[in-house]
């Protein structure tokens, strides 16, 4: 396997992590906050949510961190701009996790607590994807590192969910709810569509070997 495969399986990898580690944590944790009364009763719940978001918060970095060596050799400052973004949005997804495990010892500051967590959710999860995406797509289009239905995907499903994320923060819309959850159903199938690409087809080889034709071109002058 090259370098180049192995950083796409990773990555690929990584991508359907964050897809099956979220799922459940919500399925986990929605119930417990719905009624922060409950939260003692519902700490194991909590606890394993909270274990889940850790990991996708570490897959999120992880994802970023894979894709960088590759991408920046389309634009090395948008690729830096995406593995931020990226960051930032496993530091928003931790802010709630950390905010989640205080609900079970908050007693009457359960509510407010509970409320942090659902901004959060919405400044992390519900809103950096689709800054991730316009970050992230337009290198992998430009390039033609996956096929171009993939990034486009992500550039048409970005601005829907931006523009939801500013409607449930005016408070437009409610943050789950029908419209919240369209929004979001395109930057879903963008992800998860260039997580199974990449597991298993990898980058396209054509595009791979563009990117570093000039590197190697370099390194052949300078042997000789």
């Amino acid at each position: 396997m090259s370098h180049t495969r192995r950083l796409a399986f990773i990555a690929g990898a990584l991508y359907l992590l964050t897809v099956v580690t979220s799922i459940p944590a919500l399925a986990l944790k929605d119930p417990v906050l719905a009624d922060p009364a409950t939260a003692a009763a519902g700490a194991t719940a909590l606890h394993w949510a909270a274990g889940l978001e850790m990991v996708l918060a570490l897959a999120c970095i992880g994802t970023a961190v894979a894709l960088f060596p590759v991408v920046r050799r389309v634009d090395e400052a948008t690729a830096l701009g995406f593995v931020g973004s990226r960051t930032l949005e496993a530091a928003i997804i931790v802010m709630g996790v950390l905010a989640m495990l205080s609900v079970t010892v908050a007693g009457p500051a359960a509510q407010a607590l509970v409320g942090m967590h659902d901004w959060a959710f919405l400044l992390g999860p519900g809103t950096l994807p689709a800054v991730n995406a316009l970050l992230l797509a337009p290198l992998l289009l430009r390039a033609g590192l996956v096929p171009r239905i993939i990034p486009i995907l992500g550039l048409i499903g970005a601005p829907l969910l931006l523009a939801a994320a500013v409607g449930i923060l005016f408070g437009v819309i409610d943050q789950v709810s029908a419209a919240g959850f369209l929004s979001a159903v395109l930057i879903a199938a963008w992800e998860i569509a260039l997580g199974f690409w990449l597991l298993l087809k990898g980058f396209n080889t054509d595009a791979v070997e563009r990117l570093y034709a000039p590197a190697r071109t370099v390194e052949l002058v300078d042997a000789h």
